[in-house]
């Protein structure tokens, strides 16, 4: 079970999937917009009565409907009247309780400042981050069970003034349940953005909840600094490497399609991914005939799915170790760079430190770039 849980995170940070972004007529004479460069999935408006407007366009993948949620100001409660019918949600700012549903949003917690404020979570094991674990084992961060199926009575009991809630469709019947109990829920869609900046940008999102605005926006501009500095270095390689990924489950090699998240890494990286001319954004699923076909004699082999050694994949399949990279040991994973109770930190904190992910890469994939540089998650498999 475990093993196909690492394997579901491991696509879903493949996927990214395409849906167009829907129109919004706004009155600009009475709102301004946030600044939002790279991130598809979420809107911001600022009114000038103090109010700010925050649409949801991708809270999962193929999703049909945008989400509207109203944030008020705690001092405009009173003078302030609005349509319920309109918004999903209508929330009093700044937000003092919260439960967040999926490791990628404990960084941007952690980045405001608000880390305190968070009083459950579902599956505690999986978060890696040493500064929250010390909050879950003192008991300030409760268990709610598991995120499809969180523990209703739980939350009820917790009564937190809202829910950052991670779907990977709309048919989630204990939201729903949350919701009928006045407690709002709030959906975050970061994973379904396709570009790392675009991910990294969903920091802004939370912001408003807070009245951390000019903090996200001081974060963000440090990381897209950092990201777009690695991305230039590397551009100046000589040579461009070739790249293999993902592994093979139930007998179908899954790897990330030429438009995905993983795959626009690669590109930065200045390397030549195998599959960047499909155009699929979430993940390829292959036959192992044809992954050999093609990546047979590919350089590297970057991100073997949940693997930490070569033995562990000889004993999975005798076909891996027909490739190259296999022989040669350029096999490189973030399954080995884990948090105390086994969590794998590149899922939690990769999606909001793309500079890190990109420095690991050109580390590996061009060593005379950057040769004092320790990756952070990309390590040899063993």
């Amino acid at each position: 079970m475990l093993k196909r849980l690492l394997f579901i995170s491991y696509l879903l940070l493949l996927c990214g999937c395409k849906q167009e972004k829907k129109e919004t007529i706004v009155n600009k004479t009475n709102t301004r917009s946030t600044l939002i460069k790279y991130a598809n999935g979420f809107s911001i408006q600022n009114q000038i009565n103090g109010i700010t407007i925050i649409r949801v366009l991708k809270p999962w993948a193929n999703a049909k409907t945008t989400h509207t949620y109203a944030l008020v100001p705690k001092e405009l409660q009173a003078s302030v009247s609005l349509n319920k019918n309109e918004y999903d949600a209508i929330i009093s700012t700044p937000v003092e309780n919260i439960v967040v549903t999926s490791t990628t949003h404990i960084p941007s917690l952690e980045e405001l400042g608000v880390l305190n404020q968070l009083i459950g979570f579902p599956d505690t094991k999986y978060i890696s981050s040493a500064t929250t674990r010390k909050l879950i084992d003192a008991g300030e961060i409760k268990e709610l069970g598991v995120n499809e199926s969180i523990n209703t009575e739980a939350v009820l009991a917790l009564q937190p003034d809202l829910i950052f809630g991670f779907a990977i469709n709309g048919g989630n019947s204990t939201y729903e349940t949350i919701q009928r109990a006045n407690i709002p829920v709030v959906y975050n869609g970061d994973w379904v953005e396709e570009t790392p900046l675009g991910k990294a940008e969903w920091i802004k999102f939370f912001a408003p909840f807070f009245n951390k605005v000019q903090k996200a926006n001081a974060i963000f501009n440090d990381i897209e600094a950092s990201y777009l500095e690695a991305k230039k270095l590397a551009a100046g390689a000589k040579n461009q490497p070739t790249v293999l990924s993902g592994a093979m489950y139930n007998d179908v090699w899954y790897l990330p399609g030429g438009k995905s998240w993983a795959a626009n890494f690669l590109k930065d990286a200045n390397a030549q991914y195998l599959w960047n001319s499909t155009d699929e954004n979430g993940s390829l699923s292959l036959s192992w005939e044809s992954v050999l076909d093609a990546g047979q004699h590919a350089e590297y082999w970057i991100g073997p799915a949940q693997f930490s050694t070569y033995h562990e994949m000889q004993d999975a399949s005798e076909h891996y170790m027909r490739f190259d990279a296999f022989k040669k040991r350029k096999v490189f994973t973030t399954a080995n760079t884990k948090g105390e109770t086994g969590g794998t930190l590149y899922y939690e904190l990769a999606p909001q430190r793309p500079d890190l992910v990109l420095k690991d890469l050109i580390h590996i994939l061009h060593p005379g770039l950057l040769p004092n540089y320790t990756p952070y998650f990309f390590k040899p498999l063993l």
